[in-house]
């Protein structure tokens, strides 16, 4: 009875570790030093990660998309506004260093935290949790395109940009280069959805 159990289990447990290899979470090793590991990479996206992204937004990509570039760039617009002390100053240089030094594993990530440290420096806890919320609302999709170096160097001409107005207290200059960013972002998507 308890040798029955033990093989329906093995068996269970052989096809989960499986089933989690063949999505890139763990690895398996054979030899002396062998076992199975988590992985710490984000598996490269797929086709059907982006269908299945897009299929739970269901219609509300274009009321998304407008309602990002509605709250970020009058988030630039007001930071640009504003007296910045020194430290925030290097903080937002601090930001678009990170960025720039980022791998496709962690660029995702600190695009995220670049985009919400120009929300949380305007001081309006409203304004920060309306760009949190419209940055989640794009997450998804986001993530299931793949990082392209080419995007990434386009993209951080824009992100110099943006930090270049807002440090020169230039408001209008500031929201150009949001909109102009995110008009890219936006193409990026209806690209690999068309």
């Amino acid at each position: 009875m308890w040798s029955c159990h033990y093989e329906e289990l093995n068996f269970v447990y052989r096809e989960a570790i499986r089933a989690v290899q063949q999505e890139g979470y763990v690895e398996s090793c054979r030899g002396r030093f062998g076992g199975t590991f988590v992985t710490y990479e984000r598996p490269k996206p797929r086709q059907s990660d982006l269908r299945r992204a897009l299929a739970q937004m269901g219609d509300d990509l274009n009321d998304s998309l407008t309602f990002r570039m509605a709250v970020e760039t009058g988030a630039a617009q007001i930071l640009a506004t504003t007296r910045l002390t020194g430290a925030q100053r290097d903080m937002l240089r601090t930001r678009l260093a990170e960025l720039n030094a980022a791998g496709p594993d962690e660029y995702r990530r600190l695009d995220t935290l670049f985009h919400l440290t120009i929300a949380e420096m305007t001081g309006s806890a409203l304004l920060s949790a309306a760009c949190a919320d419209a940055r989640m609302r794009v997450t998804d999709l986001l993530n299931a395109i793949p990082v392209l170096g080419r995007n990434i160097e386009h993209a951080a001409v824009q992100h110099a940009a943006i930090v270049d107005a807002v440090l020169a207290g230039d408001p209008e200059a500031a929201r150009r280069a949001v909109a102009e960013h995110l008009e890219g972002t936006a193409a990026l998507l209806r690209g690999f959805l068309g």
